[in-house]
């Protein structure tokens, strides 16, 4: 019987904007993934950045280097059969491309669609407020580019499907046998 990426180790990558539903759907799939024995570890990229990328602000340059410094770890810990669930913003298509080769065919990469719009009326930390006041400028999706992925693995409309129809989404694609 062949093994599934959750036997093999993987890296899911949740790619969205600010207040899309990452954080939420990423801490659901590893509850249930933990439940049913895997060793699993969840990268989040505001808590990461508390830790291993405080050095790092928000040009391109940094967000990139921020992006590969959590793929690089997710990698090691995906290659040694560990569920890892990242989920961050990663505005830039071409540095989730490098981890996608830097994992081989332990990566997958789910696009949390949610509209620009959707989201700055979530506003779950304030982002859009602030930018809007002008306390800030440089918000992915409003005055920074996001690029979306043009081939993901998966797209959840978080903001169309439930909480339960994302997660069920994601443990179907996982639950499916490692390339």
């Amino acid at each position: 019987m062949t093994e599934s990426r959750l036997d093999a180790g993987v890296t899911l990558w949740l790619t969205g904007l600010p207040s899309s539903g990452k954080t939420t759907i990423a801490t659901a799939v590893v509850r249930q993934v933990t439940a049913r024995g895997y060793r699993t570890e969840h990268l989040d990229g505001d808590e990461v950045r508390t830790y291993l990328t405080a050095d790092l602000g928000y040009s391109r340059a940094d967000r990139d280097a921020n992006v590969r410094r959590i793929g690089y770890v997710a990698h090691l810990l995906s290659r040694n059969g560990v569920v890892v669930v990242c989920s961050l913003v990663s505005p830039y298509r071409a540095a989730r491309d490098e981890l996608r080769r830097l994992h081989g065919g332990r990566f997958v990469e789910a696009w949390v669609s949610t509209p620009v719009e959707v989201c700055a009326r979530r506003d779950v930390k304030g982002l859009y407020a602030r930018q809007r006041a002008g306390e800030m400028a440089g918000l992915t999706g409003v005055d920074d580019p996001y690029e979306e992925p043009l081939a993901p693995d998966l797209v959840l409309p978080a903001h169309t499907q439930t909480e339960e129809e994302s997660v069920a989404a994601v443990l179907t694609l996982l639950d499916r046998p490692a390339p």
